[in-house]
């Protein structure tokens, strides 16, 4: 009997909304993935992970689709070079971060050609041009060949890396202020070049935040008006997305936050809100829901981040990591 009513306890212990239960201790409250990031900012220090494990094996064919797109029927002046084997050398030429390496490998695979870098060009590395230019590879093959990839290859890597160097700018600005919550980027990405956006998020030390459409499920303003309210909305993308799929709610007050939480979502959005707002409401929506995750978004750069952070945001993103980044300068040129 005594087991019997433990158990039944227990059961309508667990069937309380989170929010009924006991609240954690204040200093219990930042979530695990505020610590976690910390961990990896202290890790990634020294080195940066080999992102390009990640990479699906038709990354092959989308670089193909890449070079195709450059390359629609003649290339005349892949008739004037002809076939003779040469070598080109990769120049870096502005400062930046480092990133994009297995895109150029995959580019130059593709039209016959073969690269060797070299021992600076390490992704994740903050090269210093110092006003001159550093060598990074060197790539060898019919010279026909070496000018078909070049742009493709050119192009692609001056992005990643303007990506990669946003991206480590804006998380310096969090770690300098002793904030370790992710700094993530959106999903205002280029068409056809999300993955290498996205790759460029992850060797700059950012989060990538969800990935396409199909990861995370993200109720913004027109899902919620065309579902009738937030409740209604977050229900149902519960039936579809069951228990392996986290829900994220754009929120425009604290009471439409306190209503996606209370309806079960897993992260709040509190966008355009003004900082002091901001501040003050994450700490009021923090205090009832511990469990659920706060985002700051709308309109923050990175001159502006440093007025969002607090202990009661876990989440910045920023739409200009990968729509507004500057391109890292690299050129390939042939040895004569």
């Amino acid at each position: 009997q005594t087991r019997q009513n433990i158990l039944s306890r227990s059961f309508h212990t667990l069937r309380r909304p989170l929010s009924s239960q006991a609240k954690y201790p204040k200093h219990n409250r930042v979530p695990l993935l505020r610590a976690t990031a910390k961990n990896m900012s202290s890790s990634s220090s020294t080195s940066t992970p080999n992102f390009s494990s990640l990479l699906p094996d038709h990354i092959k064919s989308t670089v193909q689709e890449w070079i195709n797109d450059d390359i629609p029927s003649f290339d005349v002046g892949g008739l004037v070079v002809g076939k003779t084997p040469k070598s080109a050398q990769l120049w870096m030429k502005s400062p930046g971060v480092f990133a994009g390496k297995p895109f150029v490998d995959s580019v130059f695979e593709a039209v016959g050609c073969d690269i060797q870098w070299e021992d600076v060009a390490v992704e994740g590395s903050r090269i210093d041009t110092n006003n001159s230019k550093v060598l990074m590879a060197t790539v060898h093959g019919p010279v026909n060949a070496l000018l078909r990839g070049e742009r493709t290859a050119l192009n692609t890597l001056s992005r990643c890396s303007g990506v990669a160097t946003a991206a480590s700018d804006a998380v310096k600005v969090a770690r300098d202020l002793n904030w370790y919550g992710h700094v993530a980027g959106t999903r205002k990405t280029t068409p056809g070049f999300r993955i290498a956006e996205k790759y460029g998020l992850l060797v700059g030390g950012a989060a990538t935040h969800r990935l396409d459409l199909s990861q995370m499920v993200m109720l913004k303003d027109n899902h919620i008006w065309s579902a009738g309210s937030i409740t209604e909305a977050v229900k149902l993308a519960r039936k579809a997305a069951g228990f392996s799929q986290k829900i994220e709610v754009e929120c425009q007050s604290l009471e439409e936050a306190i209503e996606a939480a209370s309806a079960g979502a897993d992260i709040v959005m509190l966008d355009n809100f003004t900082p002091t707002q901001l501040k003050k409401d994450a700490k009021t929506f923090k205090s009832q829901f511990p469990h659920v995750i706060v985002e700051a978004s709308g309109g923050i750069t990175i001159d502006t981040m440093g007025d969002y952070l607090s202990e009661d945001v876990d989440v910045v993103s920023q739409g200009k990591l990968t729509q507004g980044y500057a391109a890292v300068d690299f050129s390939l040129k042939i040895v004569k």
